[in-house]
C-alpha cells in the first residue's frame, strides 16, 4: 500500500492504484468496477498487449491485474507483458487472470522467486470480496494461485509426494494457495498446532528446508511441485 497523503492532505493514505489488461469491453468495465468499489483506483485500463507493455512503465502503480491472452495474437502476451515488465522492476505486483488451467503460466509468473504474484482462474472474480482480497494480497508482497491450478500442480507429481498421508496433502494444496497455518486450520477445523505438525511433517518429507515467512513457504513448495 503507497503511504503517501491525498492530494488534499487530509492525513488518509492515498488509495491502491493499479493497471487492468483485459480484451473483452463488459470483462473490462466490470473488473474496473468490482476493483474500484473495494478503494482501487485503476488509472488504466487497456485491451491490447502494446498498451499493457506502455502502462506497465508507469511509475505510481500498485498492481498490475492482466489477462494471459491478449491481442494482437491471443497466446500469452499478457503474461510476456506482465513478466517483463517485472524483469525491469523486480517485485511489481502482478495478479494474472486466466480462462483456463494452465500449470506452465504459474511456473513462468513465479520463476523469479520475489513473490508478489497471483493466478486466478477468471470464475473466481465472481465472488468479489475474494477477488479483491486476492489483489491486496498480491499487492502486498503475498503469492496467490487458484485451488485448481494447485490442483493441478499437485496431480503432475509423483514420488516424493506419494510420502505424504491424505490429511498432509489436504494441507500441502491450501498451503500452496497462499493460506496461513491459521487459515488452514480454520478451514480443515483443526488446531493450529496440528497444522503446524502437519506442515513440519510436509517440510521433512519433501527435503524442503523450512521457511518462516508465509510467501517463501509457499513459492518452496510450489518450486518442489513444479520440479524445479
Amino acid at each position: 500500500m503507497p503511504d503517501q497523503l491525498s492530494d488534499g492532505d487530509t492525513g488518509a493514505p492515498a488509495p491502491m492504484r493499479a493497471v487492468l489488461a483485459e480484451d473483452q469491453a463488459l470483462l473490462r468495465v466490470g473488473l474496473t468496477r468490482i476493483l474500484e468499489s473495494g478503494g482501487i483506483e485503476v488509472v488504466e485500463a487497456v485491451d491490447n498487449a502494446p498498451s499493457l507493455a506502455r502502462a506497465l512503465t508507469r511509475d505510481d502503480i500498485d498492481i498490475a491485474v492482466v489477462d494471459v491472452r491478449l491481442p494482437p495474437t491471443f497466446s500469452t502476451e499478457g503474461l510476456e507483458a506482465a513478466t517483463a515488465a517485472r524483469g525491469a522492476r523486480p517485485g511489481l505486483p502482478v495478479l494474472v487472470l486466466s480462462q483456463w488451467v494452465e500449470p506452465l503460466y504459474a511456473r513462468d509468473l513465479l520463476a523469479s522467486g520475489e513473490g508478489a504474484v497471483g493466478y486466478l482462474l477468471k470464475d473466481r472474480v465472481a465472488d468479489v470480496d475474494a477477488f479483491l482480497a486476492a489483489v491486496r494480497q498480491v499487492a502486498g508482497g503475498g503469492t496467490v494461485l487458484d485451488p485448481e491450478v494447485v490442483a493441478a500442480l499437485v496431480s503432475g507429481r509423483s514420488r516424493p509426494l506419494d510420502r505424504l498421508t491424505d490429511r498432509e496433502r489436504e494441507v500441502l494444496t491450501l498451503m500452496a494457495e497462499g493460506r496461513t497455518n491459521a487459515a488452514i486450520a480454520a478451514r480443515l477445523v483443526v488446531t493450529e498446532k496440528a497444522i503446524g505438525k502437519h506442515t513440519n511433517n510436509i517440510f521433512a518429507k519433501l527435503d524442503l528446508p523450512p521457511a518462516a515467512d508465509d510467501n517463501r513457504r509457499v513459492l518452496a513448495v510450489l518450486a518442489w511441485l513444479d520440479g524445479r
